[in-house]
């Protein structure tokens, strides 16, 4: 699904700041796969990338089979909605919508009609376990149940690839292994999942698991869930 060659990314403010450095990398379908490493090493720039977010300075990015690394914005953006999910730390919800109405949203942004919009979301809510809260908004929701309703968004245009950022970061211990335990359910439903975390007790569960520091990436070992 995912090919990296020679991928690096260097931001220039003055002076250059090479982020990444020469990255190759394969991850296939329905891989389930951690990404870990110190604060700065990277991992950000190199989810941003691998979710078209951002863009290589050097390097190919292959995705499908397609290469987009240069893809206009645009592109970039129809193929980000059609295709990849995103799971964010800080839940990423709109206050003034309620729960059904936030798992909505990316297929309101689709044009997709309002009748079939509310079937895949509330099928999405149902997957995670959260249809007893549609109609709550998200301050009156717990911070499991808002990361659940980030999961149901991400999930909601049946994207072939989930990106997780830190998605237990702003959770007690308990609630972040209610919110692994939905996202080993999805990974044995087929989906493929890259996740980065800073813990390395998740890291480690986790079927295959990359390092990264100093903008370079290496194999580590994970053990699976």
């Amino acid at each position: 699904m995912i090919r990296l060659e020679g991928v690096s990314r260097t931001y220039f403010n003055g002076t250059a700041l090479t982020v990444l450095e020469q990255v190759h990398l394969q991850i296939a379908a329905n891989e389930y796969v951690g990404i870990c490493g110190p604060s700065g090493s990277g991992k950000s720039t190199l989810l941003h990338i691998l979710g078209l977010l951002d863009h290589p300075t050097a390097g190919r990015y292959y995705f499908n089979e397609r290469d987009v690394t240069t893809l206009s914005d645009e592109d970039s953006s129809r193929l980000r909605g059609r295709s990849i999910g995103f799971v964010f730390q800080s839940f990423n919800l709109v206050n003034t919508l309620s729960v059904l109405e936030n798992v909505e949203l990316p297929l309101f942004y689709q044009g997709v009609k309002a009748h079939e919009r509310r079937a895949r979301a509330m099928q999405c809510l149902e997957q995670v376990k959260l249809t007893h809260r549609v109609r709550h908004v998200p301050t009156q929701l717990s911070g499991g149940e808002r990361q659940r309703t980030a999961i149901a968004r991400a999930l909601v245009t049946n994207p072939d690839l989930i990106l997780a950022d830190e998605p237990t970061g702003n959770l007690d211990s308990k609630t972040g292994q209610d919110i692994l335990d939905v996202l080993d359910r999805l990974h044995a439903g087929g989906k493929t999942i890259i996740m980065i975390t800073h813990d390395m007790a998740i890291a480690r569960r986790l079927p295959r698991l990359l390092r990264i520091r100093d903008g370079r990436v290496s194999e580590g070992e994970g053990e699976g869930p």
